[in-house]
């Protein structure tokens, strides 16, 4: 099944109002940000990093710079770098390499998810839905819920 419709479905059956909104194709958090007119503050960007070596996703606002000194410190590792696309998109099928939603832990990807707090403080939230065209906006409420990330101050 092709990552978007995993998604939606997902959703669905969880029972989660959400809209999925089409766009022009954006590669970075902060295009998305523009393409769907809502700010950068609301757009989760998902960056995935290697913790002592192993995956996780890290979602923090658009404009925003992941600390990965932070992202070592909310994950109990001894360190964490930015991942290579090579370690990682193999972890996110059907979805386009830089586009994966942060829906680790026990929903679509076995990856642990860390939210930055002030992401989690926002009422709703956008992210990739599998694509660069693609986007879903969901309650934060909706979205802790079901994927119970670990929230920390993970940004500069």
């Amino acid at each position: 099944m092709e990552g978007k419709q995993r998604l939606e479905t997902l959703l669905s059956d969880n029972h989660a109002a959400y809209q999925v909104h089409h766009h022009p194709r954006a590669f970075t958090a902060q295009e998305m940000a523009a393409a769907e007119h809502v700010p950068g503050r609301t757009v989760g960007k998902t960056v995935i990093v290697a913790a002592d070596g192993e995956p996780a996703m890290v979602v923090v606002p658009a404009p925003s710079t992941v600390d990965l000194d932070k992202v070592a410190a909310a994950l109990n590792a001894g360190e964490a770098r930015l991942a290579r696309e090579e370690e990682f998109e193999s972890l996110f099928p059907g979805c386009d390499t830089g586009a994966m939603p942060p829906f680790g832990n026990d929903t679509l990807y076995d990856v642990p998810v860390v939210v930055d707090r002030d992401l989690s403080e926002q009422p709703e939230v956008a992210f990739n839905a599998c694509t660069h065209t693609d986007t879903i906006h969901l309650s934060y409420a909706d979205f802790e819920r079901l994927v119970k990330p670990a929230v920390a101050d993970v940004s500069e």
